[in-house]
């Protein structure tokens, strides 16, 4: 059974808009955050902090965006980002990492 998707907007401090993903992203639920994402233009930090489980249908709606999005990826995913290659199209940063000034 698929642990459900949560999508949290918010801002960063400088203003820069930010969404927290929680749950797992995957074929069933990957819809929302296609949506979430489509909705919105400029620059985005998407936490996925609290993501346990990413599939290729959830790495492919972050590759439709990767121009745009700054990651904040816990130790978990990084392998999946790098191995697809996404970590070179966009920035991909931990949870403990300072964000650029």
């Amino acid at each position: 059974m698929t642990t459900p998707l949560t999508l949290t907007p918010g801002r960063r401090p400088d203003g820069t808009p930010r969404l927290a993903v929680s749950g797992e992203i995957d074929m069933s639920n990957v819809d929302s955050l296609a949506d979430a994402l489509d909705a919105g233009s400029g620059p985005l930090v998407l936490d996925l902090t609290a993501v346990g489980y990413l599939d290729s249908a959830g790495l492919s709606v972050l590759f439709a965006h990767a121009d745009r999005l700054e990651l904040i990826a816990p130790p978990l995913l990084e392998p999946v980002l790098t191995v697809s290659g996404l970590a070179g199209l966009t920035t991909v940063r931990g949870p403990d990492e300072a964000p650029p000034r």
